[in-house]
């Protein structure tokens, strides 16, 4: 009934519904079932794919793992979302499985190989810890290395300044992996550190260059679902507005004539907006009123997650005060206490704009996205715009 971002990717870009945690199959596969992910009969492809048989270039950015069940609805066919490497898939199929990891399928895989620019965070799946400290493969294998052994003009960075200055019109391919395993929060974040803006930019630059057939690129704000399971709203309303940032970047760079841009999410969270806040007053602050048991209350307040027991005194069986709370973590209140905040199973929205917009209307299933999307963009199988 609430999904999470496996089976979701699978139905915004590969059109079908899946079962929870499984990526890029079809409904007959399970989650963990090692045999059935073995059988290609059960993969069903992305728009990505159908962009690239049509000649069109495909790409992806994400603030989160490239390697995570987001951008892996692009590229891989993985029955578990956690088998984003060799070590974490042999733990449930065996290290003679034969099976690829997901970081394995981009690297390797029939669209990852193909895919023509890809910027995020993740390196810790790619590599042997034998070469990379915080490396989590264990087949001594370092997938980095491989991807730049393919050609040379494949370029990879690893800084902002590497990612700023690299000669785009030198290489075929591009690339980025800016951290271990996500990217840093925009407000934590470092200079050294791409913001999900920029990486954007640079993808939409490195996709235009020579390109007379269009593209697809997916661009992911995946660390406002991190900060929501963590009951920390100011940081996912802060990566929700540098996600405004990426959306605004790509219509300056691009035009409503040619290319149709969709906005949307895969879940929401459980997460409120109380009233009644004056305008000129921050969200994140405390309440105009006080609530029946004489405390203050914030704005902003989850429906479950760890934010429970930082607002309420279990021993005492009564609220903190969120005032003097709110001064000193970074969570806000949640009703029931749990280690990570739940999804929210209500509908999300669907903003469009380019050719073919206005079929993005109403209220309609997940997995019709990727459609719609390819009949404005004339790929895949179904019916099409030309």
């Amino acid at each position: 009934m609430v999904p999470d971002s496996a089976c979701t990717s699978t139905a915004y870009l590969c059109g079908i519904k899946a079962n929870h945690g499984t990526i890029g199959v079809n409904a007959q596969i399970e989650r963990s079932d090692c045999a059935g992910m073995n059988d290609t009969t059960n993969h069903v492809h992305s728009i990505a794919k159908w962009a690239l048989d049509a000649g069109k270039s495909a790409g992806l950015v994400t603030t989160t793992r490239v390697t995570h069940a987001s951008p892996a609805g692009v590229y891989a066919h993985v029955a578990d979302r956690e088998w984003e490497d060799d070590a974490a898939l042999a733990e449930d199929c065996g290290a003679d499985s034969g099976l690829p990891d997901i970081a394995q399928q981009l690297i390797h895989g029939e669209v990852g190989k193909q895919l023509k620019v890809i910027l995020g965070g993740g390196k810790r799946e790619f590599i042997d810890s034998e070469f990379y400290k915080k490396g989590r493969r264990q087949d001594g294998r370092n997938l980095i290395e491989e991807y730049l052994q393919q050609s040379s003009a494949n370029a990879y960075v690893e800084t902002r300044e590497e990612l700023q200055s690299v000669d785009l019109n030198s290489y075929d391919r591009l690339l980025g992996i800016f951290g271990k395993s996500h990217l840093d929060y925009h407000i934590d974040s470092e200079e050294t550190q791409p913001t999900l803006k920029e990486m954007t930019v640079r993808a939409i630059e490195m996709l235009q260059m020579n390109n007379n057939k269009g593209y697809f690129l997916f661009v992911e704000g995946g660390r406002i679902d991190t900060a929501h399971h963590d009951n920390m709203a100011e940081y996912a309303l802060d990566e929700t507005v540098e996600f405004s940032k990426a959306i605004q970047a790509a219509r300056d760079m691009t035009s409503e004539e040619d290319t149709l841009i969709v906005v949307t999410a895969d879940h929401s969270h459980s997460f409120t907006i109380s009233g009644y806040q004056d305008r000129d007053r921050e969200l994140t602050e405390i309440a105009p009123a006080e609530a029946t048991d004489d405390q203050s209350y914030l704005i902003l307040s989850y429906a479950n997650g760890p934010g429970f027991e930082d607002y309420y005194n279990t021993e005492k069986n009564k609220r903190r005060n969120p005032e003097k709370t709110r001064k000193k973590v970074s969570t806000f209140p949640a009703t029931a206490p749990l280690d990570s905040a739940t999804h929210g199973g209500e509908d999300v929205a669907v903003f469009a704009s380019g050719p073919w917009a206005h079929l993005f209307t109403g209220v309609y299933d997940q997995n019709t996205i990727p459609h719609i999307m390819a009949y404005a963009s004339c790929v895949g199988e179904g019916l099409k715009a030309c």
